[in-house]
Parts: C-alpha cells; sequence; structure tokens
C-alpha cells in the first residue's frame, strides 16, 4: 500500500498551476470551516461555505485541465487538506524543503 509520500507526490503532479493552488488554499479551509460551522451552530452559513469551497475547487480543476484527485481514492480527502497545509506553510515561512536537495548535495565521507 503506498505511503503518504506517494499520495503527496501524486497530488503535487496534479495541481501545479498557481490559480488551482491558490483556490484550493482557500477552498479547503472554507470546506473545513463549513463542516464545523454546519455541525456545531450555524448550519445555513456552514453549508453555504461548504458549498463555496467545493466550488472553488472545481473552479481550480478547470483551470487546472484535470479533474480532481479524490476521483482516484477517497484517501485524497485527507491528502488535500495535508497539501494545503504544506503549501501554506512554504509560503509562510518561504522554505521549500526536498528530500532531492539534501541528497545532491556534497558526498558524506
Amino acid at each position: 500500500m503506498p505511503g503518504l509520500a506517494h499520495y503527496m507526490a501524486q497530488y503535487d503532479h496534479e495541481h501545479t498551476s498557481p490559480w488551482n493552488k491558490l483556490l484550493h488554499g482557500v477552498g479547503i479551509p472554507l470546506i473545513f470551516a463549513g463542516v464545523i460551522l454546519a455541525i456545531l451552530t450555524w448550519w445555513r452559513l456552514g453549508a453555504a461555505l461548504f458549498v463555496g469551497g467545493w466550488l472553488l475547487l472545481f473552479l481550480g480543476h478547470r483551470v487546472e485541465g484535470n479533474r480532481p484527485a479524490f476521483f482516484q481514492g477517497a484517501v485524497y480527502l485527507l491528502v488535500g487538506p495535508i497539501w494545503v497545509t504544506k503549501e501554506i506553510w512554504h509560503a509562510v515561512t518561504g522554505s521549500r524543503s526536498s528530500r532531492s536537495s539534501s541528497q545532491t548535495s556534497a558526498p558524506r565521507t
């Protein structure tokens, strides 16, 4: 069974457009906020945020020209929020760590 790194790499591969990344960066948190609001208090506002978030995701995939990753498997419903969190973290901190860059550094002696 593939691990998280495999799913994250696949998600990265299918989300390369800056517009798609931006729409996911807004849409996925809206979906989560909508679910929380719908469960806890204001179900109408929660439902509106939930639907609005999904519309942004589908718009992002229209811009990208591909289908949403969750059509390949439900696991991507969990990978998406992790990926967005990683992308936001990289944008805020300015860091972009990758295993390949550490592996191409000077050889160890």
